[in-house]
């Protein structure tokens, strides 16, 4: 009895570390297992990605608007749940002439599933998007950001990278809830390359929607230029 207490006070302590360890490698921004990972594009030419997560949702049309209003092209990171609920709204952000990536079907932590759990969720929402009427080329984004062993590979074997993000202003709660911070967390935090990851498809994230306008005038003060992640991946391409 006193054996097997002393194994178990090893075995756990160990367990835990590993999980503690795998759970802090899913979310990750500069290191996974297997395949492509960007969070930014190196270059010296002042070029950014405006990303939205999420979505389409009660927002869509607003957010469409604004960016109408500037002039400046997206990368909408869609789950196919929300395509497939909101298709309409969808196909306008298509024929806005924005960029669509996967961001899923079901919006669930895509870790310690099965690889069928994964193609699915990939596969069946890749069929939405094309369903929409997009052509363009369709860049994965995992839910939160996490992703361990089987999703990283299974986008490796299909030749598609892990796309993140370098500026996230949204995960600082006293940053989140006030517009006038978000803007000045990207204009502070920009460089050339970046990804700006934001949420603005639901009423709960409106100080992130109330911000957009705000970052799109001072980066462009600020000679910035908004392209969409997959021209932005052009740029990393001629400087490798």
């Amino acid at each position: 009895m006193k054996k097997m207490i002393v194994i178990l006070c090893i075995i756990i302590p160990i367990f835990l570390l590993v999980g503690y360890t795998l759970n802090e490698t899913s979310k990750s921004r500069n290191f996974q297992f297997f395949g492509g990972l960007v969070t930014q594009v190196e270059t010296n030419e002042k070029v950014v990605a405006l990303t939205f997560d999420d979505g389409p949702g009660i927002n869509t049309q607003e957010i469409l608007h604004i960016l109408k209003k500037n002039d400046v092209k997206g990368t909408f990171y869609l789950t196919g749940y929300e395509i497939e609920t909101y298709v309409h709204d969808a196909v306008d952000i298509v024929e806005a002439g924005h960029e669509i990536g996967n961001h899923s079907y079901s919006h669930q932590r895509m870790v310690f599933r099965s690889p069928s759990f994964i193609e699915e969720e990939i596969e069946t929402t890749d069929e939405w998007i094309r369903h929409i009427g997009y052509e363009g080329e369709i860049t994965f984004r995992p839910p939160y950001g996490r992703r361990l062993f089987l999703l990283p590979h299974y986008l490796a074997k299909h030749d598609r990278q892990t796309v993140l993000w370098n500026i996230e202003p949204e995960s600082y709660p006293d940053i989140a809830n006030d517009s006038s911070k978000i803007v000045s967390h990207v204009v502070d935090n920009i460089e050339p390359g970046s990804i700006i990851l934001l949420h603005v498809m639901y009423e709960s994230r409106r100080e992130s929607l109330d911000a957009v306008e705000g970052i799109i005038t001072t980066l462009k003060e600020e000679g910035y230029s908004f392209v969409t992640v997959s021209d932005l991946l052009k740029y990393n391409n001629e400087e490798a």
